[in-house]
């Protein structure tokens, strides 16, 4: 058979060309593909370079504020957005910051800055960082005292408490308890002696056994004892000491409240009898009464014999009153009293910085504020919120409600936050049932709604307003002079 041979010279050219056309096409591809990621690490490094500009605005406005703490018009005194050059460590301008600005509210401090940074030659690979910044108030606290306090076993917290002395801790706390002592002398011991326990510390003994107390020194709670972790106590810890908190600004904040309420909000002169009963309302008004009387107590002896500690003691609850007007809430939020005061009711989207005062101070005739009835909010999302201020004390009084609840952020400026001893002899008033507050309470004297013997409230409550962190009441007092950042995110 003849056999045929074929040139095999066309056949090399084929694969030449069909494998030279998919090495074409790999390498135009890899170069593709190198030039996208090229351009995307380009461009992350622009991003980059712009939320660092971003940064820097922020950085810039803190700074700017910590030298005039009420400029939010960045110099100019008119309104923003402002824009600033950002140059690099050689000088050259890189690109450049905007910065829109949001003032506080009226008696507030919190501000919001939006920084927009932007690198030259990129205008659609901008960053926007979002911050709020507010200088502290006493409303960061669930629990500020400048004195000892002491918490019983049916104590529980939900906020950060401290105190400038030391704090005995017997209950169950949700939040951080902090000191301003590193160690003190803890006067409710059955024993005596000079017998320093940790400035925050407990007597509940480790389970088990649970719910176990002793009521005398602790040595495992004292130095030079290693501090002991207490998580059945002290759910996110303790921590002493810490910088103290100043009580003594407060003469300040009162007075700014009564010049202020006497310009745009509400004040009212002595009431020339017991004080006033304030009755909020929803809509958004308010009754004013006039304490024509007190209630007598059950028995002359009602008081707990030899206890003077307890200066002003009384019934504090109302007997017979008058009504003098109803009023409508102040726009600023502001009401301050000259004289004491009664106050209970329900507010429904408004703020409110109550305040009570006399002037000049003088121990003997300090203004005190009463709460034996409910206080209430309709919103528990920041809308309402309540701010009682009082120059003496804050009470509860002997015929407070049996199941009472108050929704405010409450402070004591030269007294305590508490209810007086009523014994036995005050029955039925001396034994109630449980105490809700919901807010923060500050007192300057020894807090205390219950007494070691059951008299009192048997069941207290204390839960901090998280929205108080960032939104108090108008015009509270602070506890710092410096911008704090609270919030910070990307847009």
């Amino acid at each position: 058979m003849k056999k045929f041979k074929y040139n095999q010279n066309g056949a090399l050219l084929i694969n030449v060309l069909v494998y030279g056309s998919i090495g074409v096409l790999l390498i135009g591809s890899l170069i593709a593909w190198g030039t996208v990621n090229l351009k995307l690490t380009n461009q992350a490094v622009v991003r980059e370079k712009a939320l660092q500009i971003a940064e820097a605005g922020i950085d810039y406005y803190r700074w700017h504020l910590a030298h005039n703490k009420t400029d939010f018009q960045d110099g100019t005194g008119a309104p923003g957005p402002y824009v600033h050059d950002f140059a690099d460590r050689t000088g050259e301008v890189v690109g450049q910051f905007t910065l829109d600005i949001t003032p506080p509210e009226l008696g507030s401090t919190l501000v919001t800055i939006n920084s927009t940074g932007e690198v030259n030659g990129f205008p659609d690979l901008t960053r926007t960082i979002e911050v709020k910044m507010a200088v502290p108030s006493f409303a960061k606290y669930a629990l500020l005292a400048n004195a000892v306090m002491r918490f019983g076993q049916e104590t529980e917290t939900f906020g950060p408490v401290h105190s400038n002395e030391g704090i005995r801790f017997d209950g169950l706390a949700h939040n951080i308890v902090t000191s301003a002592k590193a160690d003190y002398n803890d006067p409710d011991h059955d024993d005596t002696g000079d017998q320093n326990e940790f400035g925050v510390h407990t007597h509940l003994n480790p389970p088990p056994p649970e719910n176990s107390l002793v009521s005398s020194f602790r040595p495992d709670e004292a130095p030079p004892s290693s501090l002991m972790v207490r998580n059945d106590v002290f759910l996110a810890s303790r921590e002493f000491p810490v910088p103290a908190v100043d009580f003594n600004g407060l003469m300040s904040t009162l007075s700014e409240i009564k010049t202020a309420a006497e310009q745009d909000g509400h004040y009212f002169a002595p009431s020339g009898a017991y004080g006033y009963n304030l009755i909020l309302k929803t809509n958004d008004t308010f009754d004013l009464y006039k304490v024509d009387s007190l209630m007598p107590s059950p028995k002359n002896n009602c008081r707990k014999p030899n206890w003077t500690d307890q200066e002003g003691w009384g019934t504090w609850s109302i007997g017979a009153q008058t009504l003098i007007n109803n009023y409508p809430l102040p726009a600023n939020g502001l009401i301050f009293v000259e004289d004491s005061i009664w106050i209970e009711g329900q507010i429904d989207g408004a703020r409110l910085t109550i305040a009570v005062a006399r002037f000049p101070e003088n121990p003997s005739t300090y203004a005190n504020i009463n709460l034996n009835r409910d206080l209430r909010y309709t919103n528990y999302d920041g809308t309402d919120v309540i701010g009682l201020i009082a120059q003496g004390n804050i009470n509860a009084g002997m015929d407070s409600n049996d199941i009472l609840r108050v929704d405010a952020a409450m402070i004591a400026k030269n007294g305590r936050a508490g209810r007086y001893y009523y014994n036995n002899n005050c029955h039925p008033y001396h034994i109630r049932d449980t105490l809700t507050l919901f807010g923060m309470v500050g007192t300057n004297k020894r807090y205390g709604f219950a007494y070691s013997d059951a008299n009192g409230y048997e069941t207290r409550n204390l839960i901090y307003d998280g929205n108080l962190l960032y939104s108090p009441p108008p015009f509270f007092p602070l506890v710092s002079e410096n911008y704090e950042i609270i919030s910070w995110r990307e847009k």
